[in-house]
């Protein structure tokens, strides 16, 4: 695991280098949606990722969010990897946004690794070993009052219209906690969960690219993650349900997930 992990940091410090640089200096940027853009620096960034892991391992698969899926051989193992989450961020020069980047093989998350260039803070994890911070050890909040929670979430560019805008969970959860963040980057979130920032993190129809990484580092540095209802996801699935919290509050938030829900019926 040791070679799987290094190779995976430092493809994600080799793309986040480059995304640095180019910060506030973006080329071209093309739509896939009304909403949802890419720039020329996540195809260059991507690029950087896909060629330092496959050098090392050439016979992964990987799943990748602006060049899709490339078959594997002789081998189960997957990457999983979104160029920048929060591109949209970088687009505007908004100082959030990483380098999200996982390992999984028969449906279990191995290894993630996210890297935030703005801030240089790497968060990693492997399966049974724990999570880190800069290579020192996290571990999600205590807090266990939903009502003492800040909480973070994010809106789908696809489900904005839709019965699932996610607008009413968001003011119904605001109204019982400190607060909930919308920085507009899943992965982060996550990690923000993970090293007991925020205590728990929602969002509806996202890529698992988004969330790879962020659900094994959650996990290990002691969280929980499930779908919106509480039960387990499946990585066979390119978009998901998700709820990522300190385990503490997570039966909270699904209840007041359950509430909207009714209340649309």
């Amino acid at each position: 695991m040791t070679k799987l992990k290094d190779t995976a940091i430092k493809a994600a410090r080799a793309a986040g280098e480059l995304i640095l640089q180019r910060l506030g200096d973006v080329g071209k940027i093309e739509y896939k949606g009304v909403f949802n853009l890419v720039t020329d620096v996540d195809k260059a960034a991507e690029k950087i990722i896909i060629g330092i892991l496959h050098k090392e391992f050439p016979d992964d698969a990987i799943l990748a969010e602006e060049s899709g899926v490339t078959d594997g051989t002789g081998t189960k193992r997957r990457w999983l990897i979104d160029p920048i989450d929060g591109t949209t961020n970088f687009a505007h020069s908004y100082p959030f946004f990483c380098v999200s980047i996982a390992l999984e093989e028969a449906g279990q998350l191995l290894l993630g690794v996210v890297f935030n260039p703005v801030a240089n803070e790497l968060f990693c994890a492997e399966k049974g070993a724990g999570a880190w911070l800069n290579d020192k050890p996290i571990k999600v909040s205590k807090v266990s009052k939903l009502e003492e929670s800040l909480l973070s979430t994010g809106f789908h560019s696809s489900s904005r219209a839709s019965e699932h805008s996610n607008r009413e969970t968001f003011m119904r959860i605001t109204d019982r906690t400190h607060g909930v963040r919308r920085d507009g980057s899943a992965a982060l979130d996550m990690c923000f969960v993970a090293c007991g920032r925020t205590e728990g993190f929602w969002e509806r129809q996202i890529a698992l690219w988004d969330i790879g990484a962020g659900t094994i580092i959650v996990k290990e540095a002691g969280g929980h993650v499930t779908d919106l209802s509480g039960h387990d996801f499946d990585l066979k699935n390119l978009r998901v349900n998700i709820l990522a919290s300190n385990k503490l509050v997570h039966q909270q938030i699904v209840g007041i997930l359950a509430e909207t829900q009714l209340a649309k019926n």
